[in-house]
């Protein structure tokens, strides 16, 4: 080989690897330009040397800012992104403040004394508690002793009376059995007592009268007799009686017969000597005297009770039989438990 192709090959060579040594440069000098990008800028498409046919942005890296720290997920899980916040809508509270429940004012239950205490002690009643035996109450009556317009069984004001006279008399075993029926007149109600009362045996009787013959204007005469005849059947079952009359409600005070029915109702309790829960004049009492609406006590039909009025006729009833029941009565010691015929 002559001294001049020797000399070519050389300067070919040394060309060569010059040119290879400027690319290794570039695309150092390249790479060291996009690590020193703003995160901004790392998030453009880089140029086009570096970016394979099939390369998403998902899959560049991006470097976060070195003052900021990593983002920690506080509500989205694994896999989720949190949702776009609209800034033109205002900030809403947080669930739980907004599920919060506004509590709702209480209804004090009360009601004037003359109209909450039986004019008569409960004999049987007192005797029952004495003696330790188990105490059997029947409600017998109609809607209103079903507990039409409560919310269940267990807000009807038989079920909460048995309640309030097991907190009254803890230890003792006291049983007050419902027995209304919806709709029901006094003569149909007479025509249960054999099944429906006698049959439990039971030492205190309450009776709520009245209403239905008064909403389908019955006669005042024929209801009277009807009334007597029932107590007296009562009080041949060797029971204490307690008379309930109408509720003050608006469909009960639309009707002109309405006053003379709560008479009739005082009149026969006074004169058969047994006892009345004045359940009218109370809740008259709590809208003229108290004055609570009619919708704090009656349900949206205008007629029946709801669940507070329930529970507070109740409580009020449960405070006169406890009184009535434990009252101090000379006779109620000295005689036996199941007397027969006491006034």
């Amino acid at each position: 080989m002559t001294p001049d192709k020797q000399m070519i090959i050389v300067r070919r060579a040394r060309a060569a690897a010059g040119t290879a040594i400027f690319a290794v440069q570039t695309f150092l000098a390249l790479q060291t330009l996009l690590a020193l990008q703003t995160p901004a800028q790392a998030q453009m498409a880089p140029p086009a040397l570096f970016v394979a046919p099939d390369a998403t942005p998902d899959l560049l890296p991006v470097a976060a800012p070195a003052t900021t720290p990593a983002a920690t997920p506080a509500v989205a899980g694994p896999g989720t992104r949190p949702a776009p916040v609209d800034m033109m809508k205002a900030a809403e509270p947080p669930p739980a403040a907004a599920a919060a429940p506004i509590a709702a004012p209480q209804l004090a239950c009360a009601a004037p004394a003359e109209f909450s205490r039986f004019d008569r002690p409960l004999l049987r009643t007192m005797r029952q508690l004495a003696s330790g035996e188990p105490l059997t109450i029947v409600a017998i009556g109609s809607s209103s002793t079903a507990g039409a317009g409560a919310s269940s069984p267990g807000a009807s004001y038989p079920s909460r009376l048995a309640a309030e006279l097991k907190q009254r008399f803890p230890g003792h075993d006291i049983t007050v059995l419902n027995r209304g029926i919806n709709g029901e007149e006094t003569d149909q109600m007479m025509a249960r007592f054999a099944a429906d009362v006698m049959t439990a045996h039971p030492q205190l009787v309450l009776w709520q009268v009245g209403t239905n013959s008064v909403l389908r204007d019955r006669s005042l005469e024929d209801h009277a007799a009807q009334l007597h005849q029932g107590i007296e059947e009562l009080k041949a079952a060797d029971a204490d009686v307690v008379l309930i009359d109408p509720q003050f409600a608006p469909a009960v005070n639309a009707k002109s017969e309405t006053p003379d029915m709560v008479e009739q109702i005082a009149v026969a309790a006074k004169q058969e000597n047994v006892d009345l829960f004045r359940r009218f004049a109370v809740m008259r009492n709590w809208y003229e005297v108290q004055h609570l609406a009619f919708a704090d006590f009656i349900s949206p039909d205008q007629l029946h009770m709801n669940d507070w009025s329930y529970a507070c006729w109740a409580k009020l009833l449960g405070g006169a039989i406890a009184e009535a029941a434990t009252r101090p009565v000379a006779s109620a010691a000295a005689h036996p438990a199941r007397a027969t015929n006491l006034p």
